[in-house]
């Protein structure tokens, strides 16, 4: 296999100054993304004081930090088709599931490394970018890089299949139905022992690269972790001490919440798994989460550096995200897959240049993305397609917003998540059989379902009509690109 093949996303954007980026019309601005699977805000940059994440940080400081940055869907491939090209789930045909493939769903729709492309991009996928390497594989200059091309379809959590686990204890707690190793290790091997340490090491080959090619490149880095199993080297787990971790707050679940509401089974298919009640239990598992962010942030440091170090940080911008958020026990909930503020609220960091940066509260969501970067690259936008909104203005200004809402869906239940409010609804034909609201001025945690509070009537009654608004939209917009299929 050739080392030089391409991929995929976690979300880290460096921007060059507004002054740059418009002010000279011959120059390209190059574009490093970099996106993080199942990766939350749980970072130093995000107030987040017992993690330990230097390198993300160090980029912030420099950097529009968005507090409010919401993925569309809660699920790794649904996410990551709607970020890719710019059109919003659209529940039951497009975009829903953790395998979604947006050439199928959306056959018409324009990517947007082949929008790059198209432009006189050089555009590389190394990792996990688009869920399925071969989801708009012609959209890349070069195929879509992985260290085991054939190796994430449904068996790819299989015990050793493709070299997940490197400790022997690991082969002790395997899972008997799914045949899954442990949801957690700890080895004493290299950062390239594990996958994201080549996905690192292949994309600084990439950066040199791209530097002698002398071409504007839009170089996608995606990392697996710290989606599970929280497998990391031994020295990410050494800098924590278990005991000392903060478990969640609140591990209950929230007064009223609907039985639409519920936590992710994802966990209980790997071994080792007890019981998520038992403290011993939260306790080796945040701490592997811990692990995994601290060493993905060890890997984006050596891409940031190498990016410094050639000379190229000033003329690209540096996207950082995760593709949507992760409960750590949160109501009792470990994984993502529910409309609550942990599973949909993810880290997105963007740094322009000799620009000031700063932290912004503005709701922005993933759909909003593509616009942002064809705006700040003078890239076209494809006509008729993109349903987000560039959020340039909040790059000049962190102060600036650019809309009231996010919109976001899973499984029949529809949120908009505002500053202040989120409220969901889940249908059954044109009945509500669900509702939750929290108002997180008074209930930043969500632990009380304020649906049936009095004093908010009448500002759930106006939550609710917008979320049927952007439904009825979302669904006129459907039956427009079905029409334009042959």
């Amino acid at each position: 296999m050739s080392s030089i093949q391409s991929f995929y996303f976690v979300g880290v954007i460096t921007l060059v100054s507004s002054a740059h980026v418009y002010g000279q019309k011959k120059d390209k601005m190059n574009v490093l993304f970099i996106i993080a699977d199942d990766m939350r805000p749980e970072l130093g940059c995000y107030g987040i004081e017992d993690i330990v994440t230097p390198h993300i940080d160090r980029l912030a400081e420099q950097a529009t930090v968005f507090q409010n940055a919401y993925c569309n869907i809660p699920v790794s491939g649904a996410s990551r088709a709607s970020l890719f090209t710019g059109v919003y789930p659209c529940y039951p045909e497009r975009f829903t599931a953790f395998d979604a493939n947006a050439e199928k769903d959306c056959p018409k729709a324009l990517s947007l490394p082949e929008c790059f492309k198209k432009n006189g991009y050089y555009v590389i996928s190394n990792g996990k970018v688009f869920h399925n390497i071969t989801d708009h594989a012609r959209s890349w200059s070069e195929y879509p890089w992985r260290v085991y091309p054939d190796g994430y379809g449904k068996d790819w959590a299989e015990y050793n299949k493709w070299e997940l686990w490197q400790n022997e204890e690991s082969s002790r707690y395997i899972h008997p139905k799914t045949l899954r190793g442990p949801f957690c290790e700890s080895a004493d091997v290299s950062d390239t022992t594990y996958i994201d340490g080549r996905v690192a090491q292949k994309t600084i080959a990439d950066l040199r690269r791209l530097k002698e090619m002398k071409v504007p490149f839009f170089l996608a880095c995606g990392f697996w972790k710290p989606h599970l199993p929280f497998n990391a080297p031994k020295k990410y787990w050494d800098l924590y001490q278990r005991e000392k971790i903060q478990l969640a707050s609140n591990p209950y679940r929230p007064k009223a919440l609907p039985k639409q509401v519920t936590s992710s089974g994802e966990i209980r298919g790997y071994g080792k798994f007890t019981t998520t009640k038992d403290e011993a239990f939260q306790r080796e598992a945040k701490h592997g989460y811990y692990a995994c962010v601290s060493y993905i942030d060890a890997q984006i440091g050596l891409v940031l550096d190498e990016l410094e170090r050639l000379g190229l940080a000033e003329s690209t911008i540096v996207v950082i995200l995760g593709d949507h958020g992760w409960h750590l026990g949160e109501h009792g909930f470990w994984g993502k897959h529910n409309l609550m503020n942990h599973a949909t609220r993810a880290p997105l960091i963007v740094r322009v240049p000799h620009c000031k940066g700063g932290k912004a509260g503005g709701v922005v969501e993933f759909v909003d993305i593509y616009p942002t970067l064809c705006e700040l690259c003078k890239v076209p936008v494809p006509e008729g397609q993109l349903q987000g909104k560039s959020f340039v203005p909040i790059l000049q200004d962190s102060e600036k917003r650019i809309k009231e809402y996010a919109f976001v869906q899973w499984q029949g239940g529809y949120n908009i998540v505002s500053e202040r409010y989120s409220s969901a609804i889940w249908l059954k034909g044109d009945s509500v059989v669900g509702r939750m609201v929290f108002d997180r001025q008074s209930d930043v945690a969500e632990n009380e379902n304020k649906v049936g509070s009095v004093s908010l009537s009448e500002e759930i009654k106006e939550l609710e009509t917008q979320i049927r608004i952007k439904k009825l939209q979302l669904e006129k917009y459907s039956s427009f690109r079905r029409s334009l299929l042959p």
